[in-house]
């Protein structure tokens, strides 16, 4: 989690910094974090336009500008032709619903997030696709979430 929380530095999000790490059998496959696309200007720049909009946390993600940070850990994998079938993505946040659908059809079998989202929608496709999801405590031990009952 310290290396997906390194990678959150990087972000390029106004209001929320978000990392991410793939890693399979004790090794590293791909990182990301929350920012625009490559050669598009960042939030940095140019402001939020969710921020704008008053838009709340957890709604209306096609009008964000950024690609999030599990999003972006999956594609670098692909990209470079790594196979993240089966592995674990340690994540800074809970993953919202579009990620959530992109870590399911990548074959992720564990989510580990630090902090929750709110996301409803989310919780429901991972636990119909039987994907475990942990919760890091504070004191640094993983606690299963009931996601039928995780508000």
């Amino acid at each position: 989690m310290s290396i997906a929380e390194l990678a959150a530095t990087r972000s390029t999000c106004l209001r929320r910094q978000v990392g991410a790490v793939i890693v399979k059998s004790k090794r590293i496959l791909a990182t990301g974090y929350n920012g625009a696309p490559k050669n598009l200007r960042h939030c940095l720049d140019i402001g939020c336009l969710r921020e704008e909009l008053k838009v709340p946390s957890g709604e209306r993600h096609e009008l964000c500008r950024a690609i999030h940070a599990e999003q972006n850990a999956v594609v670098q994998a692909a990209t470079s032709g790594v196979d993240i079938t089966d592995s674990t993505i340690y994540t800074t946040t809970f993953p919202c619903v579009l990620c959530s659908k992109i870590l399911i059809n990548a074959s992720i079998k564990r989510i580990v997030c630090k902090e929750g989202y709110p996301d409803p929608l989310s919780r429901q496709f991972l636990q119909e696709a039987g994907l475990v999801v942990d919760l890091l405590l504070d004191d640094g031990s993983v606690r299963t979430i009931d996601l039928e009952n995780y508000a």
